[in-house]
């Protein structure tokens, strides 16, 4: 029995080393740059080690966030193209407009000269 208080007291002085190793690991890996660096490392380590054990959520976040992105760029291109079809389409209405303006005002003028000339008779 006098055995059995010194194995006790081996588990708590190995978990009490334990303790000690971990809090000086913490020290030794804090943040290598004070600051925003460091803090930007001490993230990107923690998302890299997560991506490593848990490696089928990443890979979902990439296809549902990838498909995302492809269909808004889809989208968005469409939109540009529609955008660039519609200018087209005023350009050329204008155009026509413009076209007809002169012609459409020199028949005024026809008009108006003949309907002076019947008053006239």
């Amino acid at each position: 029995m006098a055995n059995q208080p010194n194995n006790e007291n081996q588990p708590a002085l190995s978990s009490a080393a334990l303790i000690q190793k971990t809090d000086e690991d913490q020290v030794v890996h804090g943040p290598s740059a004070s600051g925003f660096i460091g803090s930007l490392e001490q993230r990107y380590q923690k998302i890299k080690e997560h991506a490593e054990a848990y490696p089928y959520v990443w890979a979902s976040y990439i296809v549902v966030y990838g498909g995302f992105g492809l269909w808004t760029t889809y989208r968005w291109r469409k939109l540009r193209k529609t955008e660039d079809s519609v200018r087209k389409l005023q350009q050329r209405l204008r155009e026509l407009i413009e076209a007809e303006q002169p012609a459409s005002s020199a028949r005024v003028v026809e008009k108006g000269s003949t309907s002076t000339e019947k008053p006239s008779k």
